[in-house]
C-alpha cells in the first residue's frame, strides 16, 4: 500500500492527543491503527519525512481572523452579527459552543512531533544525512513548545506529552500539570531545540524556520506571562484551582523574581544582536521615513526585524487568510468593511510632536477641516497619506504620528489596496470621484450605514498589514509574511518587565526611545520627565506604547488578559464615531459624524481570563479539570 503523507488521518482518544486531520485532506483513509504512521513506508524517503515535518509546520496558526484581533479587545469590533467573536463579547459562550476550538487540535500537532522525533531515525542515511536529521529533530522540538507555549497561553495549565500513547492508553491518568511546571517544560522544550537550531538561515527557501533567536523569543513570552498578575499570586480566581487529588494548579503566592526572569530572557535575545528595527533605509531608500518603516515592516518577507513568522505569499483576496485581509479591512464597494477599528484605539495615537493627543501642548483638535491640501503637511511618503491634511479631512486625523496612518482606515482617507486612479475611483461616490478613493464611512457614503445597512460599523477599518500593491477590486493580494514574533515585541517585554521591579532603571527610556524614534516622535523623557521613574504612571506608559505598536497583531487581547485589565471600565465601554447621524449628502464635511458615540459596553466575566476546554474533551479524559468558572 502506497501511503500519501498529506491524506493520513490517526485516530486518538483522550485529551484529543491522538486526533488530526492532515492539512488539504478531501477523503480519509479507512481507519487504522496508530502504526499507520510509525511504519517503514513513510519513513523510508527524504521526501516523505520532510512532508511530514511541514504537515506539524502546517498546525501553527496565523490569528489573522480569530478573536483576539476580530473584536474580543478593545481595540477592534467585527461588523458581521452573528459571528462568534460577537457572542463571545456579549457572554454567549460556554464549554460545549467550541469556539476557536484548539486544545484537541494543538494536542494533535504536539503528537505528531513526537512521533516525528522518534521515527526520522529510520530514514536511510543514503537518503537524509545524520546532520539534517539533527536540525529536523530540532525543529519539531520547537515546534512542540510552540502548540504548548499557545496552550498554555489560551487554557492554562496543560496535560505534559512526551512520548507517543497507544490505543489501549488509560488517558484518566493524565491530569493537567501546574503553571509553573508547563512552563518549565516549555523553557526545557526550547533550550534542547536551540541547541541544535542556527543563529540565522542563509537561505530565502528557509524563510518561517525557527532560529536559536525564536526559541529565545518563545521563553520571553511564557516568562511575561508568568510574572503578569494573572499567574503571579491570583488567588481571586485560582485559590480553588486544583486537580482532583488536590494538586493546585496555579501558584497563589506573587514572586517578583519573575518579572526579573522575564526581563532577563528578554535581555538576552537583545544582547545577541542578532536582530534590529527594521526601517526603509533597509530597502534601499536614501532618507529615513517613519511611515514606510513601519509600513514596509509587515510586507517584507526577510528583514531584521521578524524573529518568527510564517510565509502567506499568494494568498487571495478571500482565501488563504479565512475572509481575506485586504477584503474584510477595505471599506464597501470593494471590501466587505468587516474589521472595524475602534475610537479606543484610534485616541491612544500620538501626534506627530510626540505629545499624547490629550495633552493641552499636544496641538489636537476635532473641530473644522482641512481646507486645502498641504505638501509640506502630507510629508514624504509613497502615497502622500502620511500626514492627513488632505482637503476636506476632519482636523482630528491631522499631524498625528506615522504609525496611526499605517494602521487606521479613517473617513477621508484614500484606499490603499487599490492601484489605479479608476480603480479608486471605485470606492468613490460620483461626486467624490477624484483618483483618490477615499473611504466614505459618513452615513450616505458608500461604505455608510444608509448603503449598506449595516449599523455596526465604527468610522474606521483596520489597516495595518495591508500591501499597497493589493487591487481588492480585480482580487490581487500583494505579498506579506505573517509575523508571529519581533524585536519590537521584546524590547516592550524587556521594559514592562524592568518597570515591575526597577522602574528607575534607564534601559526602560533607551528601548521606549528606540520603538519611539522609528515612529518618528522624539524621546519621551523631553516631553514628559515628570513621568520617569514613576512606576504607576510608566507602567500606563509601556502598555500604551504596546497597544500602538502592536495594534492589530493580536497581542492587545492578551496583553488585556495576562494583565487583568478586561474588566475595567474603560476596556469593556468600545466607542465609535457617529456614523448612524444623516448627513443630509453633506459627506466628509458633516460636523457631526466626528463625535464619539458609545457603541457597546462589553459583556466580561472573570471566568474569560482562560477559554473553556471543550467538554467533548473533558469527557474523554476524567483527569482533566475544568477551567474555573466554566
Amino acid at each position: 500500500m502506497k501511503i500519501d503523507i498529506n491524506k493520513i488521518l490517526v485516530y486518538s482518544l483522550g485529551c484529543c492527543m491522538l486526533i488530526t486531520v492532515a492539512t488539504g485532506c478531501s477523503k480519509y483513509l479507512d481507519k487504522k491503527p496508530d502504526n499507520l504512521l510509525t511504519s517503514d513506508m513513510i519513513w523510508q524517503t527524504r521526501a516523505n519525512a520532510e512532508a511530514y515535518l511541514n504537515n506539524i509546520y502546517g498546525n501553527i496558526q496565523c490569528p489573522t481572523d480569530d478573536y483576539s484581533v476580530l473584536g474580543a479587545s478593545d481595540e477592534t469590533s467585527c461588523s458581521i452579527a452573528g459571528v462568534n467573536v460577537r457572542k463571545m463579547i456579549s457572554g454567549d459562550w460556554n464549554a460545549q459552543s467550541y469556539y476557536w476550538s484548539e486544545w484537541g487540535t494543538d494536542y494533535a500537532a504536539i503528537r505528531k512531533s513526537i512521533v516525528f522525533e522518534e521515527n526520522i531515525d529510520k530514514v536511510p542515511a543514503s537518503a537524509l544525512s545524520n546532520e539534517l536529521k539533527a536540525q529536523y529533530k530540532s525543529e519539531a522540538i520547537f515546534l512542540r513548545g510552540w502548540f504548548y507555549w499557545k496552550m498554555l497561553r489560551k487554557y492554562g495549565p496543560f496535560v505534559k506529552i512526551d512520548h507517543t500513547l497507544s490505543l489501549n492508553e488509560d488517558y484518566n491518568k493524565y491530569p493537567r500539570a501546574p503553571f509553573d511546571s508547563c512552563v518549565g517544560y516549555i523553557y526545557q522544550l526550547m533550550d534542547k531545540a536551540a541547541s541544535g537550531l542556527p543563529v540565522a538561515w542563509d537561505a530565502s527557501a528557509n524563510l518561517g524556520r525557527p532560529t536559536k533567536g525564536a526559541c529565545m523569543a518563545v521563553k520571553s513570552q511564557v516568562a511575561l506571562l508568568a510574572a503578569s498578575p494573572l499567574w503571579n499570586g491570583n488567588t481571586k480566581l485560582f485559590s480553588n484551582f486544583k486537580n482532583a487529588d488536590g494538586t493546585a494548579l496555579a501558584p497563589l503566592q506573587k514572586d517578583d523574581e519573575k518579572w526579573k526572569r522575564a526581563a532577563k530572557f528578554a535581555k538576552d535575545i537583545i544582547d545577541a544582536n542578532t536582530y534590529k528595527l527594521f526601517t526603509n533605509l533597509d530597502e534601499g531608500d536614501a532618507e529615513f521615513e517613519p511611515y514606510l518603516s513601519y509600513r514596509d515592516l509587515f510586507l517584507t518577507a526577510s528583514n531584521s526585524e521578524i524573529i518568527f513568522s510564517s510565509q502567506l505569499n499568494g494568498t487571495a483576496a478571500w482565501s488563504g487568510w479565512i475572509w481575506g485581509l485586504e477584503k474584510r479591512c477595505a471599506p464597501n464597494p470593494g471590501g466587505i468593511n468587516m474589521q472595524n477599528a475602534t475610537q479606543n484605539v484610534v485616541d491612544a495615537f500620538y501626534m506627530r510632536n510626540g505629545r499624547m493627543r490629550e495633552d493641552p501642548l499636544s496641538g489636537y483638535t476635532e473641530t473644522g477641516f482641512a481646507t486645502a491640501d498641504d505638501p509640506d503637511k502630507l510629508g514624504a511618503s509613497k502615497d502622500n497619506t502620511s500626514r492627513g491634511y488632505k482637503k476636506g479631512n476632519s482636523m482630528m486625523y491631522v499631524d498625528r504620528e506615522a504609525r496611526f496612518y499605517v494602521a487606521i482606515q479613517y473617513n477621508g482617507k484614500p484606499v490603499l489596496p487599490a492601484t489605479t486612479a479608476d480603480d479608486k475611483n471605485y470606492f468613490s461616490s460620483d461626486a467624490n470621484k477624484d483618483g483618490y478613493g477615499r473611504a466614505e464611512f459618513y452615513y450616505s457614503g458608500l461604505s455608510g450605514v444608509k448603503i449598506n445597512g449595516n449599523g455596526d460599523i465604527t468610522g474606521y477599518d483596520a489597516l495595518k498589514g495591508v500591501n499597497p500593491a493589493s487591487n481588492i477590486r480585480n482580487e490581487q493580494v500583494g505579498y506579506r509574511p505573517f509575523i508571529h514574533i519581533r524585536l519590537a515585541e521584546i524590547y516592550l517585554n524587556y521594559i514592562e518587565a524592568l518597570n515591575e521591579y526597577d522602574p528607575s532603571n534607564a534601559d526602560i527610556l533607551k528601548y521606549l526611545n528606540r520603538i519611539r524614534e522609528r515612529a518618528g516622535l522624539p524621546d519621551f523623557e523631553t516631553l514628559y520627565p515628570s513621568t520617569v521613574g514613576n512606576q504607576v504612571e510608566m507602567r500606563k506608559v509601556i502598555l500604551r506604547e504596546r497597544q500602538i505598536e502592536m495594534c492589530f497583531e493580536g497581542d492587545r487581547y492578551f496583553t488585556l488578559i495576562r494583565r487583568l485589565m478586561m474588566g475595567d471600565t474603560d476596556v469593556k465601554a468600545i466607542y465609535r464615531m457617529n456614523v448612524t447621524a444623516d448627513d443630509g449628502g453633506q459627506g466628509f464635511g458633516f460636523a457631526d459624524f466626528y463625535q464619539r458615540k458609545l457603541f457597546q459596553t462589553r459583556y466580561w466575566s472573570d471566568r474569560m481570563y482562560m477559554f473553556p476546554i471543550d467538554q467533548s474533551d473533558i469527557d474523554k479524559d476524567n483527569a482533566i479539570v475544568q477551567n474555573p468558572g466554566w
